[in-house]
Order: C-alpha cells, then sequence, then structure tokens
C-alpha cells in the first residue's frame, strides 16, 4: 500500500494509501472504558417505520434535474421535475441522525457537482434506541442489523424515481451508517463510500462481517486519529488496529483508503475530504464531478 503525503495550511497532512501497508501507529497505554448508556427500547424496525424511513428521507436534487435551483426536501415531498436522470447517493446518516447539519451540507454539495442524494431516516422508527458508547457488542449488532434493514427499501424506493440513473447509484454512509454499507451483499451500486469507519474488529461490532465488492470501486475516507475507531481511542479493544478499511478492500483494485491527520469524527465538508470525494466520484461514475 503506498503512502504519499501532502503539506497543507496550519501543517495539516492528508495521505493516500494503494497497496502498501501503512506505518502502524504506537498503541497508547491501555485505559479504562467510560460508561456508556442506551435509551429509547425500539431495536428493530416495522414494516411501517421502514416505509416512514424512506418517506422523511432528506432529499437534495441538482439543478440538472429541476431546471431551476438546487432543491432540498423530503422524499415525499419531491416536486414535478424538468425530466432527465442523475447519479444517486444513498447516505446513511450516523448515530446522531440527520439533525447534524454536517449532513445537509454535503449533500447540498453533492448537488453542485449534478449528483442527486437521498438519506433514509433511521430515527422514524418510533422510541428508537439512541446510546453513548461504550455499550455491550451485542446491543450494537441489534442496531447494525436495524441499519443493514433500511438499505433495501430506500433502494427500491429511488431505483423507482424516473429521474434516478440506475446506473449510477452510489451506496455511502458515515460512522453507525458506515458499518451497513460495508456489509450489504447486493451488487446494485456502481460504488460505495465509508466516512468515519474502519471496517476492523474492535469493541463496536462482534466482528467485521464485511461484503465489500472487490470489483468495484470503494472508498474508505477517515481521520488518522479518529476518536472512536483509531488507536486514538484508548478502549477500541484492538491492540494492532490500523483504523481504516485497508486490509477489508486489499484485493480491490479500484478502492481508495484515505486518511487525514487532525480532521475530526465528522470529516464530510472538511476540504480534503471533498476533494477526494469529488475526485473519487467523477472516476467513479464516469461524471464531471468538481
Amino acid at each position: 500500500m503506498t503512502r504519499t503525503q501532502r503539506p497543507l495550511a496550519a501543517l495539516a497532512l492528508y495521505a493516500l494509501l494503494g497497496t502498501s501497508t501503512a506505518i502502524a501507529q504506537p498503541a497508547p497505554a491501555p485505559k479504562a472504558a467510560p460508561t456508556g448508556e442506551v435509551r429509547g427500547d425500539a431495536w428493530a424496525h416495522t414494516a411501517e417505520s421502514l416505509a416512514a424511513s424512506v418517506q422523511q428521507a432528506d432529499v437534495v436534487l441538482p439543478e440538472s434535474l429541476t431546471g431551476g435551483a438546487v432543491w432540498a426536501g423530503k422524499f415525499k415531498d419531491i416536486p414535478p421535475l424538468r425530466g432527465g436522470k442523475a447519479p444517486v447517493v444513498l447516505f446513511l446518516h450516523g448515530s446522531s441522525g440527520l439533525g447534524l447539519k454536517a449532513i445537509g451540507e454535503w449533500q447540498r454539495w453533492l448537488a453542485t457537482l449534478g449528483i442527486a442524494s437521498v438519506a433514509p431516516d433511521s430515527f422514524a422508527l418510533p422510541g428508537r434506541v439512541t446510546y453513548t458508547s461504550p455499550i455491550s457488542k451485542e446491543q450494537y449488532e441489534r442496531i447494525h442489523a436495524m441499519r443493514l434493514a433500511e438499505i433495501t427499501p430506500a433502494l427500491k424506493a429511488v431505483a423507482s424515481q424516473p429521474w434516478a440513473d440506475t446506473s449510477k447509484l452510489v451506496l455511502a454512509g458515515a460512522s453507525e451508517g458506515g458499518v451497513p454499507v460495508a456489509r450489504y451483499a447486493g451488487n446494485e451500486f456502481a460504488a460505495r463510500m465509508i466516512f468515519a469507519w474502519s471496517c476492523e474488529a474492535n469493541y463496536f461490532v462482534t466482528e467485521p462481517k464485511n461484503a465489500l465488492p472487490q470489483d468495484r470501486p470503494v472508498l474508505n475516507l477517515i481521520s488518522a486519529s479518529d476518536p472512536f475507531f483509531s488507536s486514538a481511542n484508548t478502549w477500541l479493544g484492538h491492540a494492532i488496529a490500523k483504523g481504516h478499511c485497508g486490509d477489508a478492500l486489499k484485493d480491490n483494485k479500484y478502492s481508495t483508503v484515505t486518511l487525514i491527520p487532525g480532521a475530526p469524527h465528522t470529516l464530510l465538508n472538511v476540504p480534503q475530504a471533498r476533494a477526494v470525494t469529488a475526485g473519487f466520484l467523477r472516476d467513479a461514475l464516469k461524471t464531471e464531478a468538481r
């Protein structure tokens, strides 16, 4: 995995990983994990909540579809459009839900690239569990199963839209939403993007259970010092973790793994992240993303 570095403002660096092994960071001294907490009591979707997760999805459509300004709203409120088709990113939010301002900003940025986006609302499930990490692996796995279940109905809904270019669908997710992206076994997506998840064994999963394609483009973008999934987390639960999806993608020659030193956990809109994402989408979808 080759590793290149470029100096940036304020001494920030970002690294693009190719095919040689990245230099391992020394693990910090073990530290007792904080006490986690679970709130809510709904651990699995119903048919009604899955349907609602789509209808309440945050959608942003580019000017090429509207014939005017970028449109942003809920899936259920999509207006009549001018015709034509656009690539679509199906995005699974993290544990904070769609209330995270960064998601809407990122979706609007995608629209400037001519790409539509749909972000289902996992919190359409009444009483959906929330948590402060760490909780038990068994509890995390119930949440991961819930999130994985959200993909199929959202995909069907997107594919039914006349404006969706079904040959250019991208499955993406961040943090909690990145796990189902890595685990989804279908082949309907032209590419995948995993933000702020490392695809490794750690406190967050019983085992990774990755089902990433080896013949389609995959982007993994994460902070080199991610507070949850890198060795910066003293209760990570994996003494030799690399903090990225490189091992899971070692046989995929179309993959890109990008580490951004000093970036926050939510890094969708960090300038380096946007630059890498735009280039990845341009190449993966053969669009004019800029």
